[in-house]
């Protein structure tokens, strides 16, 4: 055995996913939006003048395998840590050499952070001069939102690009590859898969590739090879390899299922939105699909007639989530029992859409005066914010324009005659609102 084996060996000991992670942009799979030839990504990585920027997304979208990506292509440095086991030392130690290669060499460096949303504010602080100064280019990865689980200071300097769930296509072309690849991939093991294997695992793994490679390798290595030493991949391997039983009906009829189901609540037919629930759980679906449905309609078909319904359905959607099936099944079903039953109001999402359109169609940021923040501001800016009328100081609520001159006569919500929003408008007569 030489030294080609030994890294045959290594190469072939890795798990599937890690194999066929892309080497370039051209292998990269999904997220079109943010890679596609003219994009302002993809053009800052031919050009190796990437800046800082955090990559966030689902797990198994290719966060981690673009920053390689940037890694193998870039002349500059490249580091890698992980936030969970760093820590300040390692973010200094860092630093410091890319400090050392861009005097000594002229070379910028790369500091790519996995889960960094899991970094504190002290371990933050120790990272934002480099960025500041340009010292490292920051890459973040997190499957959080940045915004809300990350120092501000460190988004602010960075540009962030969300990544999407990969599409049932994305991941059934990635399987089909990698059951052709013979060098990173299962050719030499002579694997057959059926399509409605492949395409069970591509839609049972909900975008995450990982997960779909994953499923396909435990399906290939746990199968046994026929008389001709063929690996045959069925529907029912596929299955047990991914742990999800596939779909008893048709891509058809999974939709129309689930149309009956969110037309059913919006209806208030508590039975009928039961029974298409649990046809569609038994027939394969994934549970946290219909809870996340009926999140949405407590607030598109319930809202403000009844608040406490998103509170009932998120709470039935985190104990599904922490508990799983079939236990977790109770909460959801109390959950679309009480959305169906809720008075019903779409007022929420009417104002939502008619904010929406003016966003984007006036894109007036006149604020008025006395409503910017001043504490920074000019002995000028601060005078005109002592025109602030504080609510409380008037017994909570006191007139005064809060939107733009060219939009401060819109109304968004006005609430219906439904439930709470009954309170709503006594409240509103009771404040002397005129609107």
């Amino acid at each position: 055995m030489d030294l080609f084996d030994f890294n045959d060996n290594e190469q072939t000991a890795k798990p599937l996913a890690e194999r066929m992670r892309a080497n370039s942009l051209n292998e990269f799979i999904g997220q079109k939006h943010i890679v596609s030839e003219n994009s302002l990504l993809r053009r800052a990585i031919a050009s190796d003048r990437l800046g800082s920027c955090i990559f966030w997304g689902p797990p198994g979208c290719g966060k981690t395998t673009l920053a390689n990506i940037i890694a193998l292509g870039t002349d500059g440095e490249f580091i890698k840590l992980n936030a969970v086991n760093s820590g300040v030392a390692d973010v200094k130690k860092a630093v410091d050499q890319a400090r050392d290669n861009l005097k000594l060499y002229g070379k910028r460096t790369y500091l790519m952070l996995d889960e960094c949303h899991r970094f504190n504010k002290t371990q933050s602080d120790s990272l934002l001069p480099a960025i500041e100064q340009g010292t490292i280019i920051f890459i973040g990865s997190t499957t959080e939102n940045p915004y809300a689980s990350m120092t501000p200071a460190i988004v602010s300097r960075c540009r962030v690009f969300e990544f999407r769930r990969l599409s049932e296509e994305d991941i059934s072309g990635a399987l089909y590859a990698a059951l052709r690849n013979r060098h990173k991939g299962l050719g030499k093991m002579n694997v057959e898969a059926d399509a409605d294997a492949i395409g069970h695992i591509a839609r049972m793994a909900g975008g995450d590739l990982r997960s779909a490679y994953n499923a396909l390798e435990l399906a290939a290595i746990t199968t046994p090879p026929d008389g001709e030493g063929k690996v045959h991949i069925t529907l029912a391997d596929a299955e047990q390899s991914i742990q999800r039983k596939a779909l008893s009906y048709n891509e058809d009829s999974y939709y129309d299922f689930l149309s009956a189901f969110c037309k059913s609540l919006r209806g208030s037919d508590a039975n009928a939105a039961l029974y298409y629930a649990m046809r569609l759980i038994e027939g394969g679906c994934d549970p946290m699909i219909v809870a996340r449905r009926l999140v949405v309609h407590s607030a598109e078909d319930v809202g403000m007639a009844d608040p406490q319904a998103l509170q009932v359905a998120t709470s039935a959607m985190y104990a599904l989530e922490k508990i799983g099936a079939p236990e977790g099944l109770l909460p959801l079903s109390e959950a679309i029992v009480y959305v169906c039953e809720a008075e019903k109001s779409c007022s929420v999402k009417t104002a939502m859409f008619a904010a929406k359109e003016d966003a984007s169609r006036v894109r007036d940021d006149n604020i008025p005066p006395y409503l910017k923040d001043n504490s920074f501001g000019s002995q000028e800016d601060k005078a005109k914010s002592a025109d602030y009328k504080y609510p409380h100081d008037y017994g909570g609520y006191v007139e005064q324009q809060y939107l733009p001159d060219s939009l401060k006569d819109r109304v968004y919500y006005v609430p219906g005659d439904k439930g709470y929003e009954n309170t709503v408008r006594e409240i509103r007569v009771r404040k002397g609102k005129k609107r």
